[in-house]
């Protein structure tokens, strides 16, 4: 599978309220802008020339597809992010990782820091570290081109950066097609990064009712 211009992607709109927008970004998006000629494209100010009141709530990697939710006033973005900093949000990724997990579930609780001079790299550091905290189970055991791979559901409990990546490299599974954490013809062979937030669970802000959204995995 190979990555088109970040151009073409639009991100579908997987709902919307007066309240909320979600929608589901494309790998190869930028959340937010970056900083440099010709980096602003980005999913936020995509979303935002639908609904000019979308404020971003949370991001995903450029390389990660999936799920992001936008908050349609300061009220509702500050709720959001209090349901964020206190878990009360559920989300869940899927990932297609290299070779064959063992366990049919687990926990991986590493602590994760910035590599010194390696942006945006991080790396599992007991010392510095924050905490980080993932369970996993294997939904599927396969063959893809001849090599073992696992199709996993991941459930990041913390929110670090590059967390679900370094903590499947850590355990030896690095996500198939990561141009940072797995062997060096992996993005090459398999043309994204494998790794796709494919569910959404929230309290809505305004009406405090449970809503889940989900979006089919594209790989």
């Amino acid at each position: 599978m190979i990555l088109v211009p970040s151009s073409d992607l639009a991100p579908a709109i997987v709902f919307v309220d007066a309240d909320l927008v979600v929608a589901d970004k494309p790998a190869g998006l930028r959340s937010i802008p970056a900083g440099g000629e010709g980096r602003k494209d980005c999913l936020a100010a995509r979303i935002r020339a639908r609904h000019a009141d979308a404020r971003i709530v949370h991001r995903l990697d450029e390389a990660t597809s999936g799920l992001v939710l936008f908050a349609r006033s300061a009220e509702m973005l500050r709720r959001m992010n209090h349901s964020f900093r206190e878990r009360m949000v559920g989300k869940e990724y899927q990932a297609l990782v290299h070779g064959h997990v063992t366990d049919e579930a687990g926990e991986i609780d590493l602590p994760l820091a910035p590599e010194p001079d390696r942006n945006p790299y991080q790396r599992v550091d007991p010392v510095h570290g924050r905490r980080a905290l993932t369970r996993y189970r294997v939904l599927e055991r396969l063959e893809v081109a001849g090599a073992p791979v696992t199709r996993l559901a991941l459930k990041p409990v913390t929110g670090r950066t590059h967390q679900l990546r370094v903590h499947l490299m850590s355990l030896g599974h690095p996500i198939l097609g990561d141009p940072l954490y797995a062997p060096a013809d992996s993005a090459a062979r398999f043309g994204r990064l494998h790794l796709h937030a494919a569910r959404l669970d929230i309290i809505h802000p305004r009406w405090r009712t449970p809503r889940r959204f989900e979006r089919e995995v594209p790989f």
